[in-house]
């Protein structure tokens, strides 16, 4: 077999294979070995049929299933020995088998480019100061008492007030005409949220149950939901509940029903704080390896393969599209489309191929890879988050073909993780104290 590499694009490249004649002429006449053994034809015994007459009636077939056998045995061998790895199916171009001939096919591919890195190691980046104050605790419990409250029907003969949550039902008309995909029965709002308009919401005030209204509502051009989007609408609706919000009071009692290991409503505190904490370190660490990313991207031009800018395209309209249906929505319910969504997700997309495509180089040259421990505890990781065992996880993935790309998100992660350990980080203090700049984490824990 003889293999040959045209560099077509910075993003592809063609291998071009050629198998022996001889091999050919071996594939041929063992499919026609086998074909004789079970063959039936008119007045020959099995096994004795001549091969001007096999080839008659099989001839086709077994061209076919020569070139199939063929490509399928010398193509990964052609790719290992050329050192390629095609990002997308790649298209195939395929000469004709013959008897005394050599078989020669062609295979264009998307390939990951060629990078000329810059500096990756020692960048400065800046990290904020992680400070908790008793107010953040405070607005925090409030939302954790708010997420334990109790909706209860108000008084019958109550209007709406602001604060209300409203359970209606609506219909939107247009010019007259109902829209089509907005109209909604048992739906709750919650008056003065903004949640759904402020102009309707504002509308349901002073409304009693039971009673049916019409609101008008002009919405702005740049509305979320495309089929309201800039339209004059009229909503008819019936009011069918009026609940409150009933909060329970922060004592001890509701810090041990939240956590039993909690006696008092001052160690509530300081688990709140500490959750905070966590939470506030685990987004300025983000934050800063955003930064880091940016500045070791910046200025590089990479030429970014398109199939790997569509998939990333694809997964991200996949996910907004599960986030409706398991809220009973749509992307049509919800006014969006999906030619939108392609166009809004682009930026974004390339954006992360490009850094994947940078720290899978980086990896590369700093010799960083994905060990069979890390992908076990990637497994265990997300069976701790969702309550469910990593084993069966584990065969979930095997199954969809999605250990790869879980391995190259782990790749990613541990790249990251050992660029930001070797950056020169500056903690960002409050204005009155001098910042603080380290070579490496635990410098910077020090």
């Amino acid at each position: 077999m003889k293999t040959d590499v045209e560099q077509l694009t910075s993003t592809s490249k063609k291998l071009s294979i050629e198998i022996d004649a001889s091999e050919v002429d071996k594939r041929i006449n063992q499919a026609y070995k086998e074909i004789r053994k079970r063959a039936k034809i008119k007045g020959f015994r099995p096994g004795k049929a001549p091969l001007k007459l096999l080839e008659r009636y099989y001839g086709q077939q077994v061209i076919e299933d020569v070139q199939k056998e063929l490509i399928s045995e010398t193509f990964p061998k052609a790719l290992q020995e050329s050192d390629l790895t095609p990002l997308s199916f790649p298209m195939l171009e395929k000469g004709s088998v013959e008897k005394g001939k050599s078989f020669k096919y062609t295979a264009i591919m998307e390939v990951r480019p060629e990078i000329q890195l810059g500096e990756y190691l020692g960048v400065e980046v800046e990290k904020q100061q992680v400070t908790v104050t008793d107010r953040d605790v405070d607005e925090r419990l409030e939302q954790i008492r708010k997420a334990h409250g109790k909706l209860t029907p108000v008084d019958p003969d109550r209007p709406v007030h602001e604060g209300d949550y409203v359970i209606v039902e609506y219909e939107a008309l247009s010019q007259g005409e109902p829209i089509e995909g907005v109209r909604s029965t048992n739906f709750m709002i919650k008056v003065g949220s903004g949640d759904f308009h402020p102009d309707l919401e504002r509308g349901l005030l002073g409304a009693q149950k039971g009673e049916d209204k019409e609101i008008h509502v002009d919405f702005e051009a740049d509305y979320y939901h495309n089929l309201l989007a800039g339209k004059p609408v009229d909503f008819k609706v019936k009011i069918v509940d009026i609940k409150q919000m009933e909060l329970p009071e922060i004592n001890a009692e509701f810090a041990k029903r939240l956590d039993p290991s909690l006696e008092d409503v001052e160690a509530l505190k300081a688990k709140v704080r500490e959750l905070i904490t966590q939470e506030r370190e685990r987004e300025v660490e983000r934050e800063a390896k955003t930064q880091l990313m940016e500045k070791i991207s910046e200025g590089l031009e990479i030429s970014l393969p398109q199939s790997m800018v569509e998939n990333e395209i694809l997964d991200s309209i996949e996910s907004v599209r599960q986030d409706l249906l398991r809220s009973g929505s749509s992307l049509e319910k919800a006014g969006l489309s999906e030619e939108r969504l392609r166009q809004d997700f682009k930026p974004m997309a390339e954006k992360r191929v490009k850094n994947s495509l940078i720290l899978t180089e980086i990896a590369k040259k700093e010799n960083i890879s994905v060990s069979d421990e890390d992908l076990d505890q990637a497994f265990q990781d997300i069976a701790n988050a969702t309550g469910q065992e990593a084993e069966p996880l584990r065969r979930y993935y095997e199954a969809r073909g999605l250990i790869d790309s879980m391995k190259q998100r782990l790749l990613e992660q541990k790249t990251l993780n050992y660029l930001f350990e070797h950056a020169n980080i500056i903690i960002r203090k409050p204005a009155d104290q001098p910042a603080e700049s380290s070579n490496s984490k635990d410098k910077e824990n020090s």
